[in-house]
């Protein structure tokens, strides 16, 4: 992907709207490119400073009982009027139209205000977009032939290698009695930072579990994404994400041990 072209994907991509194909290639394009990085991460920074300075448009209560109003006026304003009347008002017919032409770009204008800026517009929610993150990178990880930096079902070996690659120790524990064997770890990037990556695998089925530091608890979240089942969840001063294309019962048994241990 060009400059160019990521220049017009850049927004959507920070929305959460992009398809898959064109996440991993925004993505992909932002590891490689110094400049493009830089400009979404000052994008990045003006979306926060507009959510938290402030900036919100707030409608008020009988906005749109005006709107509605202002319809119904350039409803009438198109309904043909006799020329003794016009001529009796002297009121020449283009300034109809030229009112009408204001009134629609001022009705535009308060569109695009609303849609912009209003609270609870049209938006992905912080959590969707993490979805959208994870899921790429569970994604990514199968495409690129890159499901571990340390191959290793010994969960002695996976847990110091992340030993001074992450501010976080993570937990690792081997399922293979449950039969969910450990295949390995990764270091991998989201939400703004460095990552644990555990790999897990059942039958021809790998699971992608993503672990980093969480200043909260939260119930279990399951939520499916083109075809891949996702479980979110955290507890402990961790957050967790668990992503394969394995069914859901079985991914929620995964769950069910990671969490009893």
């Amino acid at each position: 992907m060009s400059c160019q072209e990521n220049s017009t994907r850049i927004h959507g991509y920070l929305d959460g709207e992009l398809d898959l194909v064109n996440t991993l290639r925004v993505e992909d394009h932002l590891r490689e490119c110094t400049s493009c990085a830089q400009t979404y991460r000052n994008l990045q920074t003006l979306r926060s400073a507009v959510r938290g300075g402030g900036l919100y448009f707030h409608p008020s209560g009988d906005l749109a009982g005006r709107l509605h109003s202002a319809l119904q006026e350039a409803a009438g304003a198109r309904r043909p009027v006799p020329a003794s009347t016009r001529e009796a008002a002297k009121v020449p017919r283009r300034w109809t139209w030229q009112a009408m032409a204001a009134l629609a770009a001022s009705l535009a204008f308060v569109a695009v205000v609303l849609f912009r800026f209003a609270p609870g517009a049209s938006r992905p929610s912080q959590s969707d977009i993490v979805a959208q993150e994870v899921l790429a990178s569970h994604v990514r990880s199968l495409m690129a032939n890159h499901l571990t930096d340390v191959p290793s079902s010994d969960q002695h070996t996976v847990k110091p290698w992340f030993n001074g690659k992450l501010d976080f120790s993570p937990p690792v524990r081997d399922l293979s009695t449950q039969g969910f064997p450990l295949v390995g770890g990764r270091l991998d990037y989201l939400e703004g930072r460095p990552v644990a990556a555990l790999v897990y695998q059942r039958r021809k089925h790998f699971i992608n579990l993503f672990i980093w530091p969480s200043p909260t608890d939260s119930g279990k979240q399951v939520v499916m994404r083109q075809g891949y089942n996702m479980h979110h969840w955290a507890e402990s001063g961790m957050t967790y994400w668990a992503v394969s294309d394995l069914n859901n019962g079985e991914l929620e048994e995964f769950v069910r041990f990671i969490r009893a241990q």
